[in-house]
Order: structure tokens, then sequence, then C-alpha cells
């Protein structure tokens, strides 16, 4: 408990818009390399993956923000807004590379993707929960919506989880350890939430 709060002190001085800056530099990064010609010989395959996976990572971090301050006491929730919107950042840049860079905004293409292939429908569907997610991600939404309203629409912030995870592990059409854990990570914390969804329930009725 001690490092707990020796860390959360520590990062009590970090800015958020460090993180977020820090957060985006794998992306530029990346496609710098890309526009050298030092991603291999499917470029636009390694910058799919690499923000497709970025993002799940993201998103499962901003996730486990909650569990991480019950079960260790290091406090991020000051970076979870953050974390929320750099796995936007990077699935809007997974996306648009699939649009314009693989399928080059070939129109038949896309929708046979979004009717005939699961793993796409999965990540649309992903990508189109967390658009009210990160437009909704500031206190001004907060107040506009009331924090009951705000928290239950951000609790599809799981489902989206759930569907990136799924996402990924069709995508390959195996069963390799890496997308099973990711799912598996997903379901976990979405299982926490709900638990702690129905405690906080539960006690309220007993308040009653």
């Amino acid at each position: 408990m001690q490092l707990a709060a020796s860390l959360n002190t520590a990062l009590r001085h970090l800015p958020t818009g460090m993180v977020h800056m820090a957060g985006l530099v794998p992306a530029f990064w990346i496609f710098g390399l890309a526009l050298l010609n030092r991603l291999g010989p499917e470029p636009v395959e390694v910058l799919l993956h690499s923000y497709g996976l970025w993002g799940l990572q993201f998103l499962l971090a901003a996730l486990a923000v909650t569990p991480l301050r019950r079960m260790t006491g290091v406090n991020l929730l000051r970076f979870r807004r953050t974390l929320g919107l750099l796995a936007f950042w990077y699935v809007a840049a997974h996306l648009a590379v699939w649009l314009l860079l693989d399928v080059q905004l070939d129109w038949g293409e896309i929708w046979k993707g979004l009717t005939e292939r699961p793993f796409i429908m999965l990540g649309m569907a992903g990508f189109a929960i967390l658009l009210p997610l990160a437009a909704t991600s500031s206190d001004r939404a907060i107040r506009a919506l009331g924090p009951a309203t705000w928290n239950r629409l951000h609790m599809l912030a799981h489902v989206a989880a759930l569907a990136g995870g799924a996402h990924y592990l069709l995508l390959v059409k195996a069963w390799p350890l890496e997308p099973i854990l990711y799912l598996g990570g997903a379901l976990i914390l979405a299982f926490l939430r709900l638990l702690r969804e129905r405690r906080r329930t539960g006690r309220a009725s007993r308040a009653a």
C-alpha cells in the first residue's frame, strides 16, 4: 500500500495532456516507418494490425483503471478519459487504413465486408459504440446528460471491448494465445463491472 501511495503521489503531478501525447507517439512512429517503406512487404497489413491492437490495448487499459484501484490502491482515474480517447483515435486510424489503403474505398468490397464477414461486422460495431462515448468524454457532457445517464452510456465501453476482442480472434482465423488473452481480459473486466453494479444495486435496495 505504501508503494501505491507513493506512485499515486508521483502520478498526481503528471499532466494528462502529456499522457495523451505520449500515447500517440506509436501512431506517428509506425506511420513514418510506412512512409519510409520500412514495414516489410505488407505495410498496410502492419499498419492495420498495429493500430487495431493499440486501440484494443488502450481500451482495456481504460476499463482496468477502476479494478486496479480497488485491488491495488493505484489510482489512475485522472487518466481514464485520456486512455479511452486514445483507444478511439487508434480504432479510428485502424478503420481509416482499412477504408483508404486496404480496400481503397471500393464500396462493393466494403459492403461485402459489412454483410458477409463477421469479424468486420464486429469491428464496425465496436467503432460505432465508441463514437458516442468519445463524443461525450467531457465534463460538459457529464453535466448535460447527468452522472447516472452518463455512467450507463459509458458502460457500453465493455461491449466495445468485447467486440474488439472477438474481431481480433475471428480475424486471425485460428486459436493463437494472444487474441484469446485479449478477449479473455475483456470478459473478465466486463464480469467485474457487472459484479460491482450488482453489489451497488443490492446496497441501494437495502438502504431503501
